[in-house]
């Protein structure tokens, strides 16, 4: 299991950002909120684009105009964009695209939306993004979604894609994604002592 850090809650603190290049994880994961997809927004691509890290980019957009903001993030050559099921756009087309740029494409799932409306583009992604809250702020509640990632974990074998899990993910709820092959944590670590909860996520994975 990859560990991806989420800088959502910290998003007003640019030195402690960029600190985030000495933790122990394998991604910075860089939520992208437009305040209409979600309640919500979140620091904009020029704010995101001198922040000074050099970690590999997981970029998990939330918005409802794909397109654009798929030609902004790609300048930060990101290994992955993720974008929403529930966007308004043409699902395959924006895959496409995205592959097109030479960039790894992800797929999001809300809670609430059921795991099959992602089965038909599983041989085109890479990644399937399971939340675990509500997309749109930080600090949110766990959401048990171990069946979705059971299911897709089954379904794994067939086809070659990454199961990625994002929200409320702590030290104790870690153990509802043992199935998943990255886990994207914020506000566990970025609110207290960053290296030492990474660690106990590690002491956990």
């Amino acid at each position: 299991m990859k560990l991806s850090i989420s800088f959502l809650s910290i998003s007003d603190n640019k030195e402690k950002i960029n600190k985030l290049n000495e933790v122990n994880s394998d991604y910075i994961h860089y939520d992208v909120m437009d305040g209409k997809f979600t309640e919500k927004k979140s620091l904009t691509y020029n704010e995101m684009k001198n922040l000074n890290l050099n970690k590999p980019k997981d970029v998990h957009l939330m918005v409802d105009d794909v397109k654009n903001y798929i030609d902004e993030f790609k300048n930060l050559n990101p290994e992955y964009i993720t974008f929403h099921i529930e966007a308004n756009v043409n699902t395959k087309e924006m895959i496409d695209y995205i592959h097109s740029l030479g960039i790894k494409v992800g797929l999001s799932i809300n809670p609430e939306t059921d795991i099959n409306k992602v089965l038909p583009y599983l041989k085109y992604i890479d990644l399937v993004l399971v939340m675990s809250v509500h997309p749109g702020k930080g600090g949110q509640t766990f959401i048990d979604i171990s069946d979705k990632i059971n299911k897709l974990n089954e379904i794994k074998k067939e086809n070659d894609f990454l199961i990625e899990v994002d929200g409320g993910i702590n030290n104790e709820t870690i153990k509802y994604c043992k199935n998943a092959d990255i886990v994207v944590v914020g506000s566990y670590i970025t609110n207290d002592n960053i290296n030492e909860r990474v660690n106990s996520l590690w002491e956990e994975i």
